[in-house]
């Protein structure tokens, strides 16, 4: 997908996706290696996007398996399509001596549609296999990936083996809701992903409103961290500032003052909870302030917004 590290932080930065020079070999080398990567932190710390954003660096698509409770590996893998099995009954009545036949033929590959996994191992040009929010399923569910994730095949009973044309790159995510497994991470090459430093976040919305400026980026970072410091139930997450960032910009203003509390909550209290704790007397006002302290010691070398 790339041809050295510098290739891939250079084409990660034009997606607008920002990550350190450790975090771009390792993903360099989980790419070479055609090791799964899992990505392991708190919900809205852009694990997501970095699937969505190598998809998009190397010219390829995302199959994704959202994961969640009670999915099936029928969700994951595929099914028989009923209706067409029962279209082909239909057209082949007659035309068959032996019942066998019809069940063979209707048990072929012809009839199977397949889920995520197997379009994954069937793409004729490698695509990013982003397994999302693994944490959320069982132990048997996590086990049935292991054989995709290191034989890169899967076994379906009806008609065999089907091996993979081309090893796609793999995300794993998970937010703790509970430990995985032992086997699916000695497969994986670990990350922990935690929100991005302030100035890795400015240096993030500074890529998408490229026509404000740097002080403002400052502003949004600044905010990120004061909010995220505070006891919220939802903390905002790098994509919520984002939107948060664009509204001010459609507003006409770069600069966030308390008067402002109610249009903008919606974008940074994301349950009753938060919304309480920000229409105290004090509470919006107060992260603002901190937000402008946090912005003033920000260490941006050169202009973000050039």
């Amino acid at each position: 997908m790339f041809a050295s590290t510098e290739d891939l932080s250079k084409k990660l930065a034009a997606t607008g996706y920002f990550i350190d020079a450790v975090m771009t070999q390792v993903v360099y080398l989980a790419i070479r290696l055609q090791k799964p990567i899992l990505l392991e932190g708190p919900a809205g710390s852009g694990k997501t996007q970095l699937a969505i954003s190598v998809a998009a660096a190397a010219g390829t698509h995302v199959e994704r398996l959202q994961c969640y409770r009670g999915v099936t590996e029928e969700k994951a893998i595929g099914r028989f399509d009923e209706g067409l099995q029962r279209l082909y009954l239909e057209f082949s009545r007659g035309q068959h001596e032996h019942w066998q036949t019809v069940q063979a033929n209707l048990r072929g590959r012809d009839f199977f549609r397949p889920g995520p996994l197997m379009r994954a191992l069937e793409c004729e040009r490698s695509c990013v296999l982003l397994i999302d929010e693994l944490d959320k399923v069982d132990e048997g569910f996590e086990a049935m990936l292991l054989e995709a994730l290191s034989a890169w095949q899967l076994s379906i009973p009806e008609f065999g083996t089907v091996k993979a044309k081309t090893i796609p790159f793999v995300v794993l995510t998970s937010n703790e809701e509970r430990r995985l497994g032992d086997p699916i991470r000695r497969r994986s090459l670990y990350v922990r992903v935690e929100h991005p430093a302030p100035e890795r976040e400015a240096e993030i919305i500074a890529s998408r409103t490229p026509q404000a400026k740097e002080e403002f980026h400052r502003e949004m970072a600044g905010i990120a961290l004061s909010f995220r410091n505070y006891s919220l139930e939802k903390p905002p997450s790098v994509s919520e500032m984002i939107d948060f960032a664009n509204a001010l910009q459609l507003l006409g203003t770069d600069h966030v003052t308390a008067e402002q509390r109610d249009v903008l909550l919606p974008f940074l209290a994301k349950t009753e909870k938060d919304r309480r704790h920000l229409l105290l007397r004090e509470g919006f006002k107060s992260l603002l302030d901190d937000g402008a302290r946090f912005a003033k010691s920000l260490a941006l070398p050169g202009g973000l917004a050039s």
